[in-house]
């Protein structure tokens, strides 16, 4: 697990550009950071640098020196750097091996590296089960390919402009690259973030700086600087057993050459996946679980309860209860603007967990595999209007409650108005906080790839294509490898998925939710006799007591950094009404992230420049 970067371009680099992307990069990779450098004739060179690769390793398979990147063929010709964790690849690496190809490191990196120089790029994607978000550069061909997993495990983002193609696992790591004119915040991705909380993918917060789509490559022409987008992989139904495939893409995950362990709430996933991995003798993982204490959110005295009943040892992470000496470090760690309350709780227990293990199992995807959400039965039930909508305004108001909410979701499409169960700030929020700059659009989530058969199939294709990848799989990533941790996904398996897709329905959507699972684990059925409560840290209490004091002057701020687009009034009427208005916590906290964001970014692009 890692962090990648890099750059093609037509004008040469001062050394500074690849060291501040380089830099950006280390927390994600501490173990060793490297460069490649070329000139403008892809000649190696350390002093006119035109090309460049970059990594930043946190070494779970094979941490010795030869493992670490960029890597290269053995004539040079090819290079990968590579972010991730593919499983299961040892039977096409003897095949490999009994052809004659020789492997000088026990890496997945290698695995790759030689498999594309056995079969291509097309012949090598489907032999790749994992996570991976890689640059393979083809020198013979003068192509770069720029690939990210099937899930959106691992982030990628890139700039393509007239001077070339930059690449890297965060938008920091990018934006040392840009021209000094092309470093602006995008108007829509300020609105997009007021609305979803994030930024969706292709947009990030620059105009310049795009994000590829999970399950995406990229082919760019080294020669021509054009840029070719791709969908790899359509998922479809398989014939393989679920529980043995459950099973298998646990086991898988459970390699490495660092110390592992699990995440551990009092939900069913993550209950799922320590109770497979106690049946099967992993009895010496350790368990982490955040706690709240006094809270009623607070799950960690179940998921102590549960590691017990499985013979695993557990620890219990007290999240803390003033996160403001933390905050500013916290949101630069999340890379943009990115105001999922859960991701605060989750960086402390990240935090706690890396001095103990350097990787970890979660149970991400079981909620979209199986439709856990609350919000997916609250909006099938408005299925029957389908297309029918009203044509009424957006309103602008602060509080956007009421028949506000009601209205407004009626004004849209059904599928779009999806969204909205999942939303920040409302439309008419929105149109408040920018008057001169009213939302172009209702909803910024990308249309899904496929077309979906039923109404609950559709709202999963939904998720499958924005909430799952670039809302919990991001700050999976994002709170974990900021602290050198390497986070597992086992139920986002594709060949499990794919399995799961082969279900009945009925089996596979039942109420309550995930009721197939307790064949695989019969002790989850506690479990599911307790209330679902989430990951919710105390945001009430935060924002009375320890953050305060970042609300005066709030919306001058606001109004300055993002070129008068929001309204300082407006903000500031906002955060009056939070006051009186306990509801708009979350609103007030996405403002707050906002605003440190925007300056910390504001700050890197002119210090950045070279």
């Amino acid at each position: 697990m890692c962090g990648i970067a890099g750059f093609f371009g037509n004008d040469s680099r001062h050394v500074a550009t690849p060291a501040a992307m380089l830099a950006a990069l280390k927390k994600r990779g501490p173990d060793a950071q490297q460069a490649v450098f070329w000139n403008s004739e892809f000649r190696r060179s350390d002093d006119t640098i035109h090309h460049a690769l970059l990594h930043a390793r946190l070494a779970i398979i094979d941490p010795r020196p030869e493992a670490d990147q960029p890597m290269s063929n053995d004539d040079g010709s090819l290079w990968l750097c590579y972010n991730g964790e593919v499983y299961g690849w040892g039977d096409d690496a003897a095949a490999l091996k009994s052809q004659g190809v020789e492997f000088r490191t026990r890496s997945d990196t290698e695995f790759i590296l030689r498999g594309y120089q056995a079969w291509g790029i097309d012949g090598l994607l489907p032999r790749l089960r994992g996570m991976f978000a890689f640059a393979l550069l083809d020198l013979r061909a003068r192509k770069l390919y720029l690939v990210r997993d099937r899930m959106g495990l691992k982030p990628l983002v890139y700039a393509h402009t007239q001077d070339g193609l930059a690449f890297g696992s965060l938008v920091r790591a990018v934006l040392p690259w840009l021209p000094e004119d092309q470093r602006a915040f995008h108007p829509d991705a300020i609105d997009a973030y007021l609305a979803h909380r994030y930024i969706p993918a292709p947009m990030t917060v620059f105009s310049a700086i795009r994000r590829l789509e999970n399950g995406h490559l990229l082919e760019y022409d080294l020669t021509r600087n054009t840029l070719e987008k791709r969908r790899y992989w359509t998922p479809q139904p398989s014939t393989d057993e679920w529980r043995a495939t459950l099973d298998a893409a646990i086991e898988l995950r459970t390699v490495a050459d660092r110390p592992l362990g699990i995440f551990l709430s009092g939900g069913v996933d993550s209950s799922l996946v320590a109770c497979r991995l106690a049946a099967h003798g992993h009895n010496d993982l350790r368990t982490f679980s955040a706690a709240f204490p006094g809270s009623n959110m607070d799950e960690s005295a179940d998921a102590a309860a549960f590691a017990a009943a499985c013979g695993l040892p557990n620890t219990a992470i007290p999240i803390p209860t003033r996160i403001a000496e933390d905050f500013a470090r916290i949101v630069a760690d999340l890379d943009e603007p990115f105001a999922d309350p859960s991701s605060f709780p989750a960086w402390y227990l990240a935090r706690a967990a890396s001095q103990e293990v350097k990787v970890v199992l979660g149970g991400d995807g079981g909620d979209e595999l199986f439709a856990g959400y609350k919000r997916l039965p609250k909006h099938l039930n408005t299925a029957w209007r389908a297309g029918l909508r009203l044509a009424l305004p957006s309103l602008p108001n602060a509080s956007g409650k009421g028949w506000r909410k009601y209205l407004t979701e009626f004004s849209l499409d059904w599928h779009s108005a999806y969204a909205l169960r999942f939303s920040g700030c409302t439309p008419s929020q929105r149109a408040f906080l920018q008057p001169g700059h009213p939302p172009r659009r209702a909803v910024w989530w990308r249309l899904p790839d496929d077309q979906e058969s039923t109404p609950l199939k559709q709202l999963l294709a939904w998720d499958y294509a924005n909430y799952l990848p670039e809302y919990i799989l991001r700050k999976g990533d994002l709170t974990t490898l900021c602290h050198g941790l390497e986070l597992r996904a086992p139920l986002l398996d594709h060949r499990f998925f794919e399995a799961v897709l082969a279900l009945p329905d009925e089996q596979r959507f039942t109420r309550p939710a995930k009721q197939l699972l307790k064949e695989a684990c019969p002790e989850l059925k506690p479990i599911f006799r307790r209330r679902k409560r989430g990951f919710n840290p105390p945001l009430a209490t935060w924002l009375h007591d320890d953050l305060a004091e970042r609300l005066a002057g709030l919306g001058s701020r606001l109004e300055a950094l993002s070129a008068g687009q929001i309204d300082a009034e407006a903000a500031d009427a906002l955060v009056a009404r939070y006051r009186v208005e306990e509801g708009l916590a979350e609103q007030v906290l996405q403002l707050l992230v906002l605003d440190e964001s925007l300056a910390q970014l504001r700050a890197l692009a002119r210090e950045s420049i070279v």
